[in-house]
């Protein structure tokens, strides 16, 4: 069972959190702290004490906004830590989530918290604890994550249902993955790849490293001095050059059918 930290300088916050954490059945103590400091003051007592000792803490669940060291701070400073523990960034704001993956955050909760979303981060910390303890163990399956038409994404934590045919275009974001609408983006931990192997039937193709686009929502393909690009909607997306030739056979092929 996890031994937790919820770090966050609101307390309403850091309560309501804790709370939620206290209540699931793999959570086995779960404390708080209302900074970086007294939360890195608990953390150094925890490595102190030993991975079984009284004051152990497998996992904190970090706010990013805060008062003086903030959560993307002290994350550095764990991971300069010999065991570090685990992170969970839980935060209202998405646009850290690039960040947070490349500190090696296990997830990305966007408040305001919905008990069956942290759920799900508890899960994966304790997936990975488990892999950490013994490595042979496999691990289960992955929940399929997306329907045939739709995709679920978190906005304002409220789970909404985004059609796969309404989105335009999809850019790699570390570990996951930010969709784009006509009406906005939305941010998902799926990486591209999965994407693309699950779309490829719906016309989705992949122009870069980074992007993935729906050839029906492609409006113009400029070739020029021998470097691509392709306009979608608002947006001219580079191509590269090993798919050049594949997205212009495509495009024809469509425009011929």
């Amino acid at each position: 069972m996890l031994r937790v930290l919820a770090v966050d300088d609101e307390e309403p916050a850091l309560e309501e959190l804790l709370y939620l954490l206290r209540a699931d059945p793999r959570v086995r103590s779960a404390e708080g702290a209302l900074d970086a400091t007294e939360a890195l003051r608990r953390i150094g007592r925890a490595l102190d004490s030993g991975p079984d000792g009284d004051e152990g803490i497998d996992v904190v669940f970090l706010d990013i906004h805060m008062a003086g060291l903030n959560g993307l701070d002290m994350a550095r400073l764990l991971a300069g830590f010999a065991k570090p523990p685990q992170i969970v960034f839980v935060t209202a704001h998405e646009g850290f989530a690039v960040q947070a993956f490349d500190l090696k955050a296990v997830d990305y909760v966007l408040k305001p918290v919905r008990r069956e979303r942290l759920a799900e981060a508890v899960r994966r910390v304790a997936e990975q604890a488990r892999t950490a303890r013994d490595p042979q163990v496999p691990l289960p399956a992955p929940v399929e994550e997306t329907a045939d038409d739709h995709i679920p994404v978190e906005l304002g934590g409220v789970t909404r249902m985004i059609a796969v045919d309404d989105i335009t275009h999809v850019e790699a974001q570390g570990d996951y993955a930010r969709l784009y609408t006509a009406e906005g983006s939305h941010l998902v931990r799926i990486p591209l790849s999965t994407l693309e192997d699950r779309w490829r039937s719906r016309g989705f193709v992949r122009i870069h490293r980074r992007h993935l686009v729906a050839l029906r929502h492609i409006g113009e393909l400029r070739l020029a001095a021998g470097n691509a690009s392709v306009r979608v909607g608002s947006a001219e997306l580079q191509v590269s050059r090993r798919h050049t030739r594949e997205l212009r056979d495509l495009l024809m092929r469509r425009t011929n059918d």
